[in-house]
């Protein structure tokens, strides 16, 4: 809207997430590659466009960072890995060049997990740097939340959007598996793969999703499902919302726990109706199922290259590869019909209920970056292919852990209802009070 109303030219935004990249990165490590002379560039062709009256939509003028596995066209995507440490691809990925189209304008690669697996990143958490900012999608997380770029684009395997987003206090969508193209981006496992959106707050995922979704030819595995207009708007009604329990409340930290207890009655107060759902049976192989389908899959997409380059994989991922390499065919079959049972029984978990909540993670951030999270309240999400929304619950007693780290929760929806999903998400935001939260505080001299 500053934008639009000439408050604000798409050169000097541009120019101010730069200046914050200059200010933090060297702590944060948040970016891989950074195209400041063609991001200057573009935005200055995106202001002549709108001095002509040409505008492209909500995202004219708006810089993005992209998490390094995405294809750029003439820009480096190295996938965290020494093995593609100066690939430039020639073409750029589908959700590039949706984003492209809309107006965005691409700061730069930010950091990821190597080939968006186990071994972390370099990247720190901008609330504590001694806290793991999560990943894969580390630098896309990171980057947001600290105001170097309004908005990223990350992926998920597991829970490498949500968690990431949990730990680093920002919004993250995962849409319906399907609904955003993969053709260009690195894969982990063509199966459980989404990408999706990094923000600040569930109108701006709204508006990338509305920019990167769509069926895509060049994607064997794009939904043909059509769009709708993603943008928030006020749902008919208060959301009924399912509150899972079992595991989720059971295995959460006290802390966890506390804030979604609290954030449940805090939107029940506000009128959504709360009940408790049962998990069906066949989640209890989840994790184990998840875990052989990825790492199935990443061995077939690896293979070839692993024989020759073995030694040039980090630790994490050879261990992966080689695991996923023994597997048979009969173990990869069991687990894909378990993943088709769990889908049709967990449907039926929404029988009564909009949404289904639980804590976003087990725990805010550990500490250190050895690691980058457990991913286990997410990973199920994408096992199933379902759309949740990973919301930092802010105005809760604990709406910051002891040591000063976010606490987030997580709304699920059905298959392809992104947009009941991000409506109803907003009208929870509101009611948890984002507009009134903390923003990023000063932790350890950094910030």
């Amino acid at each position: 809207r500053e934008i639009r109303a000439g408050h604000l030219s798409p050169l000097e935004l541009t120019q101010a997430c730069f200046a914050q990249i200059d200010t933090l990165d060297s702590t944060l490590k948040a970016w891989v590659t950074l195209d400041r002379e063609g991001a200057e560039q573009q935005a200055r062709l995106l202001q002549e466009e709108l001095a002509n009256s040409h505008d492209r939509g909500p995202l004219h003028g708006i810089p993005i960072g992209l998490k390094d596995i995405i294809y750029t066209k003439n820009m480096r995507t190295t996938g965290g890995s020494k093995i593609l440490q100066d690939f430039v691809p020639e073409y750029d990925a589908t959700v590039t060049a949706r984003l492209r189209r809309s107006g965005a304008i691409l700061l730069g690669k930010t950091a990821t997990t190597e080939y968006a697996c186990f071994d972390p990143a370099e990247t720190c958490n901008p609330w504590n740097p001694d806290h793991t900012p999560g990943g894969s999608s580390s630098g896309s997380a990171a980057a947001v939340a600290a105001r170097m770029c309004p908005a990223a684009l990350g992926s998920q395997t597991g829970g490498s959007i949500s968690r990431p987003a949990a730990y680093c206090g920002t919004v993250g969508l995962k849409a319906t598996h399907g609904r955003v193209s993969l053709h260009g981006v690195l894969p982990v496992s063509f199966s459980l793969d989404h990408v999706g959106p990094i923000t600040r707050s569930v109108a701006d995922a709204a508006l990338l999703l509305q920019s990167i979704a769509g069926p895509d030819p060049q994607d064997p595995v794009s939904a043909s499902v059509p769009t709708t207009d993603y943008r928030v708007r006020p749902p008919a009604r208060p959301p009924r919302i399912g509150l899972l329990r079992s595991f989720f409340l059971e295995t959460a930290s006290p802390d966890m726990q506390a804030a979604t207890e609290q954030a449940a009655h805090t939107l029940q107060s506000a009128g959504a109706q709360i009940q408790n759902i049962e998990l069906p049976d066949s989640f209890a192989s989840v994790h184990q199922l998840h875990r052989i389908l990825m790492i199935a899959e990443a061995a077939e997409y690896h293979a070839e290259q692993f024989q020759a380059r073995r030694e040039d994989y980090r630790p994490g991922l050879r261990s992966m590869i080689e695991e996923g390499l023994t597997l048979s065919a009969v173990d990869y079959a069991r687990a894909r019909r378990h993943q088709l049972r769990f889908k049709s029984e967990i449907r039926a978990a929404f029988s009564n209920v909009d949404l289904l909540l639980t804590p976003a993670t087990p725990a805010p951030a550990p500490e250190g970056l050895a690691s980058t999270g457990n991913p286990a309240f997410n990973s199920p999400w994408s096992y199933a292919g379902l759309p949740p929304v990973c919301r930092f619950a802010v105005v809760l007693p604990v709406a910051l852990s002891p040591q000063g780290l976010p606490i987030a929760i997580q709304l699920i929806a059905p298959a392809f209802s992104e947009t009941d999903l991000l409506c109803a998400a907003h009208w929870c935001e509101v009611h948890l009070g984002w507009n009134q939260s903390p923003t990023l505080l000063k932790q350890n001299g950094t910030l």
